[in-house]
């Protein structure tokens, strides 16, 4: 059984301490916005995205090639959209 609110820690962590600060703040920003509104099976997602490396998650995000294929679920969406803004 999935503890929901241990996944939660571990999802803000994993995507605020990512290894390049560029990835580490659109990640963190991206999991703060929508962290308290997503079901368990997008949390699950969520924790699947955070396991792709930073190339292919930048790459991703901006519309470049990427060495893998990304799902068709709501968190891919929802990242893909996500409109970062540095503060």
């Amino acid at each position: 059984m999935i503890n929901i609110d241990e996944l939660k820690k571990k999802i803000i962590y994993r995507s605020n301490y990512r290894g390049t600060k560029e990835m580490d703040n659109l990640l963190g920003a991206f999991t703060k916005k929508y962290i308290n509104s997503l079901s368990k099976n997008d949390l699950i997602d969520l924790d699947k995205l955070l396991n792709v490396d930073d190339t292919n998650l930048y790459n991703f995000y901006n519309g470049l090639k990427t060495d893998i294929d990304f799902p068709k679920n709501n968190i891919s969406l929802l990242y893909k959209n996500f409109e970062y803004s540095k503060k």
